[in-house]
């Protein structure tokens, strides 16, 4: 299959705000409690947290996490979270039927923060509780002032301030399983004071208000033009949701969601633009994906798990290789959008979910941690338009789906990376790739990701079954059926 990729120094997207390669944590299953967390355990630091998997989240050098929740946040009071462990109470938590311990909260999930290299997306709880516990939480985490919140967090042992700059306005509100679920225009107000309250604490902080839970909710369009109608000058960013999956095992409508998430953004970047354009507005309100990823494996066996245990075995999704594909494909659709997706969260990132899986015994990477781990590497930069031409085939709902999908960043040491997906289940593609203005430029790496068993995992007994290798560079450049390239081109 004939492949051309043509990628000209003049055509820009934008610059990419490095966030789009952000991730989340969760109060849910074992992604804290005996995931980023286990004091006692042979890998733990002095703080309890596991240093095998801080060291392959520092690997992924993802530049934000997104904390406490999630659906967790909207029952959550940030105060049990803090002070001395063997007072933090154990409560309910109602959004995923389990026993919180409270022995992990901001205190010491900004400290671990740290020790990943990463920074903290604080999400408030805008189902039970609104505009005071968040613009105290705001006092408590980013204030230097003689006042209550910010003296009650150097009585539990922190001076400085935490300098917290990411906040979300609360989780998914719109969704009947969320705790204290809101219409658009109770939502709406309830966020645009809370907006204003904790800006006046803190003006320096960023807001990302609640879009739509995800597109296919019947209050999706509506709901985000109410919000951004009440709170358009109050907030910063809009969030977009979705998951994506292959209960019917449809292996090439599988492989072609993201465009479907290509639609999604677009639709809501014309929303923001049509409430500016309505408010005469100065300000783009940009978006905020901060919620993709695959969730499909484990809804069955999630049935079976007992209620109000601590920390069971939730959302344990084992990937396969055509997820990691599918990975693959939604970030060269981040990125060939981050003219708009300023931030993104892979959710999650521990156990939930997540590329990085626990045992008492060690830690194994699943499949799609390594397409995740090439974009975070090497999508940093500008984003160039890839011009693809290829084959195309169609599926149900989806028409002239190309084979092959591509996106191009120019680094900023200079050096050009393309990002590729081959969807063919049987063709390999023969690549030309056209770098225009960038005159000496030459492949010095071709990284592929490819299995010839597209269900095949990854596991702790085998965590090498599936693992990216370095390609031949000489002669004629293959994208091989269905496989995840990075091609790599610098100035000789």
């Amino acid at each position: 299959m004939e492949t051309r990729i043509s990628v000209n120094r003049q055509n820009v997207i934008s610059e990419i705000d490095n966030r789009i390669y952000g991730s989340f944590i969760e109060h849910l299953g074992r992604a804290v409690y005996g995931g980023i967390y286990q004091p006692g355990h042979e890998a733990a630091d002095d703080m309890g947290f596991r240093q095998d998997v801080l060291e392959y989240v520092r690997q992924l050098n993802v530049p934000i996490v997104r904390y406490p929740g999630g659906n967790f946040v909207s029952g959550y009071n940030w105060e049990d979270g803090t002070g001395p462990k063997e007072s933090r109470p154990h409560k309910l938590d109602l959004a995923w039927q389990t026993i919180e311990t409270n022995q992990v909260g901001i205190d010491e999930f900004q400290e671990w923060a740290s020790r990943a290299n990463t920074e903290v997306m604080m999400a408030v709880n805008l189902g039970t509780r609104g505009a005071d516990e968040a613009r105290n939480l705001v006092e408590y985490c980013n204030l230097d002032t003689d006042t209550y919140y910010a003296q009650l967090r150097r009585r539990n042992g922190f001076e400085k301030p935490f300098g917290i700059k990411l906040w979300c306005l609360g989780n998914e509100m719109d969704g009947p399983w969320q705790i204290c679920a809101q219409t658009a225009a109770e939502y709406s107000r309830k966020a645009c004071e809370t907006a204003k309250l904790m800006k006046w604490v803190d003006p320096s902080i960023e807001l990302v208000a609640c879009g739509s839970s995800n597109k296919d909710m019947s209050t999706f369009g509506e709901w985000e033009k109410t919000v951004l109608r009440e709170c358009y000058e109050h907030i910063d960013y809009i969030s977009l949701h979705n998951y994506y999956g292959n209960p019917d095992s449809n292996t090439p409508q599988y492989l072609a969601q993201a465009v479907n998430m290509e639609n999604f953004i677009k639709t809501v970047a014309e929303i923001c633009d049509e409430i500016k354009a309505e408010k005469g507005s100065e300000k783009t309100v940009n978006l905020s994906f901060d919620e993709w990823n695959i969730w499909f494996h484990s809804l069955e066996q999630d049935k079976r798990i007992k209620r109000y245990t601590a920390a069971p075995r939730l959302l344990e999704d084992i990937y396969n290789f055509e997820d990691a594909l599918v990975v693959g494909t939604l970030l060269i659709t981040l990125i060939n959008n981050s003219d708009r997706v300023k931030i993104a969260c892979l959710a999650q990132l521990v156990n939930v979910i997540a590329p990085i899986m626990t045992e008492d015994n060690g830690c194994w990477l699943q499949t799609i941690f390594y397409p995740f781990l090439h974009a975070s590497l090497f999508g940093r930069g500008t984003a160039l338009k890839a011009g693809v031409c290829c084959e195309t085939y169609d599926t149900e709902g989806l028409k002239e789906v190309p084979y092959v999908t591509a996106a191009a960043v120019l680094n900023d040491n200079g050096e050009i990376s393309i990002f590729a997906v081959n969807r063919s289940l049987d063709k390999d593609a023969v690549l030309d790739a056209e770098l225009i203005g960038f005159e000496g430029y030459s492949l010095f790496e071709h990284i592929e990701l490819n299995c010839n068993d597209l269900k095949a995992v990854n596991s702790f007994e085998k965590p090498n079954n599936i693992v990216p290798a370095n390609k031949q560079t000489d002669g004629k450049t293959e994208l091989s059926a269905h496989s995840w390239n990075v091609l790599r081109f610098r100035k000789k």
